[in-house]
């Protein structure tokens, strides 16, 4: 799938294409009225011209539509437009075609299909549209001379000039998208460094205050100094971390979004470059981790450690959240569910199934407790 800053770079060239087409219509018209009467079958020129006039009501909806429709379509529109071509040979007589050089009944009409090959197949496309139409032209005339060769160089020059310039549009509209990128990022780096000013100087002060009276008075106390420790060392992690950035296509990198939540009790691993998924989908991923790790906490006992692992395999994204805690005793999971505690069922596998994933888990008496979270990545699998 092309990005949409790729499909909106290009529309102004459809435009243009289908404008052309439209344009060149109305010209072979007008030839085949100017020699209405001197055809050897003037119903047939007549025909042609209203075909052509059809095909391009069906191509300018079709090149005018979002998906600008598929590649097969592109080269069936060449097959018609050659076609088109070839009942000129039915339509003129001997002289007009070998003597007279009166002009094929689509004329310059079929200059457009070389157009929509070179937007898009680029250079190439155009060439070799271009190449394709000047030897039908030499194959309906049934010789070669100046003028046709003179046509063929047009031709081909014509599609090389349109891929190059539907090419350097795409370059130039990938250089804009990661330029405005830039300056997003650059944006929120600068946001967080304001933040962490602020936090620094006030929250991260207060946190590490109340951890080291907790420690010096013991008890309770000492219990919610521990607690203020993590808090510090998370939020250190979060004003530390990479900004979350996304694309204009709504892609962000799920990496730090993860890495946030690294404290002395959780470890998170990623891979080292950017895990590209669709924006929901990180907010959502980085939020059933969260849970996870807090279940962690809360019931796999106070000196459990927990490990976080984030793998890109191309056509899926595979995040795993282990801890060597107590476990889950065999059934736990099935028997809260059936009596409607459905807090790891909808919270964990119902927002993974919206994502069209899976998440498996794995746990046992005192063998600690695995999750398993498999969503695929739609958007690389069909590139």
């Amino acid at each position: 799938m092309k990005p949409p800053a790729r499909k909106d770079a290009l529309k102004p060239l459809w435009r243009a294409a289908v404008l052309l087409r439209v344009i060149t219509l109305v010209f072979a018209a007008g030839v085949v009225m100017t020699h209405d009467g001197e055809y050897a079958r003037t119903w047939l020129a007549w025909s042609t011209i209203g075909a052509m006039a059809l095909w391009t009501l069906v191509t300018s909806i079709h090149y005018l539509r979002p998906g600008r429709g598929s590649v097969w379509f592109t080269v069936v529109d060449l097959g018609v437009c050659c076609a088109l071509m070839t009942l000129s040979r039915m339509a003129l007589t001997h002289d007009q075609l070998a003597v007279d050089a009166v002009p094929l009944l689509p004329t310059v009409w079929v200059t457009s299909v070389v157009a929509v090959g070179a937007i898009r197949a680029r250079v190439v496309g155009g060439a070799v549209f271009g190449a394709v139409i000047s030897a039908f032209n030499y194959g309906v005339r049934g010789y070669v001379d100046t003028d046709l060769t003179r046509d063929m160089v047009l031709l081909i020059g014509v599609g090389i000039v349109v891929g190059m310039l539907s090419l350097n549009q795409v370059k130039a509209a990938e250089t804009a998208e990661r330029l405005a990128q830039a300056m997003r990022a650059e944006a929120a780096t600068a946001e967080r460094e304001r933040l962490a000013r602020t936090i620094h100087d006030s929250v991260l002060q207060v946190l590490a205050r109340v951890r080291k009276r907790g420690r010096e008075l013991g008890g309770e106390a000492a219990e919610l100094a521990e607690l203020a420790g993590r808090q510090e060392v998370a939020l250190r992690a979060l004003v530390a971390a990479a900004p979350l950035e996304s694309t204009a296509g709504g892609e962000a990198d799920l990496r730090p979004r993860l890495q946030v939540l690294t404290n002395d009790r959780h470890q998170v691993s990623v891979p080292a470059t950017a895990v590209m998924v669709p924006e929901a989908a990180a907010a959502e991923l980085a939020y059933l981790v969260r849970e996870a790790l807090e279940n962690v906490d809360r019931h796999a006992g106070p000196t459990a450690r927990a490990w976080v692992l984030l793998e890109d395999l191309g056509d899926e994204v595979v995040l795993s959240v282990r801890d060597d805690g107590v476990g889950i005793p065999a059934g736990r999971v099935a028997a809260a569910e059936t009596e409607g505690r459905l807090g790891i069922a909808r919270s964990i596998r119902g927002r993974v199934r919206e994502l069209g994933g899976t998440a498996t888990l794995e746990t046992a008496p005192d063998a600690g407790t695995e999750w398993e979270i498999r969503i695929p990545n739609a958007k690389r699998g069909t590139r």
